[in-house]
């Protein structure tokens, strides 16, 4: 079978015209977590607030556990997040007992890493438990045309994005989708390197379906038998026909279209929207009855998001910095790729 190629996914604003240079140095790329809840401050679990510099997530959880002298089981922390950046990250730490058990924190710190804050909570931190990320990134050798640059992240701040998953969850030329149908076929892989290539097959067949949508213009819009996210939540509602009320809210950003993440179960679309689907999982039937041979049950995922808090500015003529949040689960590199072509 011929190796899968992960295409260039088309725009919702226009191709850009701007180039640049990203992730020159880690502080061009800077990622804070927003927790969904906020600490009680007692509790078994230690939470701790860690900036940390060219380092990855499950290194620093290597590090606490091995400094409080836990198991790996017990540490906690919502997400993955990039080496080659500065970010700032929250892990528990299980740790019952008096407050006096819990060890000194300080002999951690060091340039790479910082311990910013620490508060007690009653239960791990727990995977996906998380708001959103407020991201600065800094684009470099930037060149193009102002004006129209203006123009497309003023789109972008109005009526958001299309919520494509990035690049980084395909992997290295598509590799990750091409070792999800290695593994269909019978290969042998390792528990989690068979969930990263589970996702690596959903998220390509979703991103085709947004790539259709954004193609035909309704990756904002209502087609037939839709059924919409609200925003900054998973929770879907159905509907037939659009009326004036979801016509309305789409156009404020309240709801969003969503889009199928394939797997095992029954349709949640009717209509023009189910169609849509069903044409894109029939193009790549080794992926779509994989993935239900696999187990991977169906979901839902929205077309668009929100870009919130979105600013820019040129610190000089060729650089460029912007400032945005995102809510969890959507990719800065959704955001950069709509106004600039960067790694060419």
């Amino acid at each position: 079978m011929p190796s899968i190629e992960i295409p260039i996914w088309p725009y919702a604003y226009g191709q850009p015209t701007s180039t640049g240079t990203l992730r020159c140095q880690p502080e061009d790329f800077t990622v804070t977590e927003q927790l969904a809840f906020e600490p009680s401050g007692t509790g078994e679990h230690v939470f701790l607030f860690i900036e940390k510099i060219g380092e990855n997530t499950e290194y620093i959880a290597r590090l606490l556990a091995r400094h409080a002298n836990v198991r790996q089981r017990d540490i906690g922390y919502a997400g993955l997040k990039d080496r080659h950046a500065i970010t700032r990250q929250w892990f528990s730490v299980w740790i019952p007992g008096k407050p006096e058990l819990e060890p000194d924190w300080t002999p951690l710190n060091s340039p790479q890493l910082r311990i910013l804050h620490t508060v007690r909570h009653a239960r791990k931190l727990k995977r996906g438990v998380l708001a959103g990320n407020q991201f600065k990134i800094i684009v470099r050798n930037w060149q193009g045309d102002t004006e129209k640059l203006h123009q497309q992240l003023a789109q972008i701040k109005a009526h958001g994005i299309p919520n494509y998953y990035g690049e980084q969850r395909f992997g290295h030329n598509g590799q990750n989708v091409n070792k999800a149908v290695s593994l269909f076929q019978g290969a042998k892989t390792g528990r989690e390197q068979r969930s990263l290539y589970l996702s690596a097959a959903r998220s390509f067949l979703f991103n085709h379906l947004l790539a259709e949508r954004v193609r035909n213009q309704t990756w904002n819009q209502a087609l037939s038998g839709d059924t919409y996210v609200f925003d900054r939540s998973n929770s879907c509602f159905k509907s037939g026909q659009a009326d004036d009320d979801i016509t309305r809210r789409l156009s404020t950003g309240d709801i969003h279209p969503s889009g199928v993440l394939w797997g095992k179960g029954v349709a949640d679309v009717a209509d023009e929207a189910l169609q849509t689907e069903q044409n894109i999982i029939a193009a790549y039937p080794e992926l779509a009855d994989g993935l239900i041979a696999a187990g991977a049950d169906r979901n839902r995922r929205s077309l668009r998001v929100n870009v919130f808090d979105l600013e820019w500015t040129f610190l000089s003529e060729d650089v460029l910095e912007l400032a945005f949040s995102l809510p969890a689960g959507s990719y800065a590199t959704a955001v950069l790729r709509e106004v600039v072509r960067y790694g060419e």
